[in-house]
């Protein structure tokens, strides 16, 4: 499949909240939870806590595509923010990783939490296209994110762009990927 033609622009916290309602949507189709199954429990968890509190972290940014005909909404986004320690999320990763490798990598990256892309725009180049504004835009050196630890569409994108695993983490992989060499 050829790539999609599509506009990705950065956002900052108060365009991204209030681009909420349609986030939802990709999120659900993305993640496949239907209402009133326990899928949708996740799908309200991020819309009333983890990006609205995501959104007022350091350097929070999120990644939207658009078809080159906006009033057709959003195929997809990506969001990311400063991730430090004390921050349960690097926490967690500090506490199952190698010392050398926390030292090296957690505490001041940028922290890829969120990459959804709605099924119909799967496969086309919007999830690269999201994750490379995003990390365009990055203040850090290096960057972290975590997927799950079997095959999917996700671990191979993140394989084929830099990242490298740094190890595992309950269910999941922790990937990393410089961003640029540390002066």
């Amino acid at each position: 499949m050829g790539e999609a033609p599509v506009r990705v622009e950065l956002l900052g916290p108060a365009a991204a909240l209030a681009l909420l309602p349609a986030l939802v949507e990709v999120y659900r189709a993305a993640f496949g939870a239907p209402p009133a199954c326990e899928g949708e429990q996740e799908v309200a968890r991020f819309r009333d806590e983890s990006l609205p509190r995501h959104a007022g972290r350091a350097d929070f940014a999120l990644a939207v595509a658009r078809p080159p005909d906006p009033a057709r909404g959003v195929l997809g986004f990506a969001y990311a923010y400063t991730g430090r320690r004390g921050q349960y999320w690097s926490d967690m990763v500090a506490a199952a990783l190698p010392a050398e490798v926390t030292a090296e990598w957690v505490g001041g990256h940028t922290e890829v939490v969120e990459l959804a892309v709605h099924p119909d725009a799967q496969r086309r180049g919007v999830g690269r296209a999201l994750l490379e504004t995003l990390l365009a835009a990055s203040p850090n050196d290096r960057a972290l994110l975590s997927t799950h630890r079997e095959d999917s569409p996700a671990r191979r994108l993140y394989l084929a762009t830099g990242w490298v695993p740094l190890g595992d983490v309950g269910d999941g992989t922790v990937f990393g990927r410089v961003l640029r060499r540390r002066a």
